[in-house]
């Protein structure tokens, strides 16, 4: 048996609402399915009965959201819902724009550098991106594919449960069909909206989530953040410890990460959001033909916007450059060089 959690999307679209009911109502009535619906992943607080449920899933499990499968394995590590990642063979929108020479790639393929002392569960956990297909029997199949070769027996999830401190709260989850009208509201909400579902309160959020397989731990971050976002835990490894504090809508320190491992789950660029790629300049940066600022030049002057909304002075391009710009030797010249030269000379 596997327990499939499926987050609902934010708003009220129809055609979301749907493919989640059609899902829940196919698995519900599977004997070697557990099947939950709880609120969107990366709007649910660390003290929410939903994110305690999730915690208290015993054995492999495959969570459905509105999120690339990154940005929504490391929003679940980050609420120490954490497991061995599982491989779909779903095809990705994402695989379409994949980048051969993504940093995961570049630097011993997702490497961590980072220290961490948490014992990884043996379990695995499987990400599936809903905005994938439109089409539920996909998602179906693949689940029955990966429940077919689940490595690990789980107990019964009703009688594990019992023996949780709120098992009252948490068994709600384990009723998915009632909870797709009951917990719809929770994340229905306009963008400044709090409302509360089952007496909780889900908002929507925003805030920076960290991909430890490829954070270096080079401080960059906590350098050019001037808002308090970011922190470090005892081993001096960094981590979002202040997400309430982040701007709304800014993505300026995921630009300046070296290892491009910052995701901004809600941001509308899909490098920042999760998806494979690189956040920072391509190799040759055509857009400097148009006069388009760099990456770091972009973050600097988002930065700046956060500041002055806060009645603070703007700083540019003075605090927090990353430290491989300043180092960064002048390249000699060569022939794109002299073209963006001559173009200058045109001030067209």
């Amino acid at each position: 048996m596997i327990s499939v959690v499926i987050s609902q999307a934010q708003g009220k679209n129809p055609a979301k609402q749907q493919l989640e009911a059609e899902l829940v109502a196919a698995l519900s009535s599977e004997a070697d399915v557990k099947v939950s619906l709880v609120p969107h992943l990366y709007d649910l607080a660390a003290e929410h009965s939903a994110t305690q449920f999730l915690r208290a899933i015993p054995g492999d499990v495959i969570v459905l959201s509105w999120l690339y499968p990154r940005a929504a394995r490391w929003i679940l590590d980050r609420q120490n819902i954490r497991g061995h990642e599982g491989i779909s063979l779903l095809e990705s929108k994402s695989d379409e724009d994949d980048d051969d020479e993504s940093p995961a790639r570049k630097n011993g393929n997702g490497h961590c550098e980072v220290p961490d002392a948490r014992p990884l569960p043996n379990r695995k956990i499987y990400c599936l991106d809903l905005r994938d297909h439109s089409n539920a029997s996909v998602y179906l199949d693949e689940i029955h594919r990966i429940a077919s070769e689940a490595s690990m027996p789980l107990v019964d999830l009703f009688s594990f449960l019992q023996t949780q401190p709120q098992a009252e709260r948490l068994e709600k989850y384990l009723r998915p069909l009632d909870l797709l009208a009951e917990q719809k509201t929770a994340t229905s909400l306009d963008d400044d909206d709090d409302a509360p579902a089952n007496g909780e309160v889900v908002r929507r959020r925003w805030y920076p989530v960290i991909d430890y397989s490829r954070c270096t731990n080079c401080m960059e971050c906590i350098d050019f953040c001037l808002f308090g976002v970011y922190g470090l835990d005892p081993l001096g490894s960094i981590l979002v410890e202040q997400q309430d504090s982040c701007k709304k809508g800014c993505p300026a320190c995921s630009r300046v990460c070296p290892a491009n491992a910052i995701v901004f789950p809600g941001h509308k660029t899909p490098a920042i959001a999760g998806a494979d790629g690189e956040v920072g300049d391509v190799k040759i940066d055509l857009s400097k033909l148009f006069g388009a600022p760099s990456a770091v030049e972009l973050a600097a002057r988002e930065r700046d916007v956060e500041l002055v909304r806060d009645g603070r002075d703007t700083v540019g391009l003075t605090i927090g450059i990353p430290k491989r710009l300043k180092d960064k030797p002048k390249k000699p010249r060569d022939e794109l060089d002299d073209l963006i030269d001559s173009l200058d000379a045109l001030e067209l």
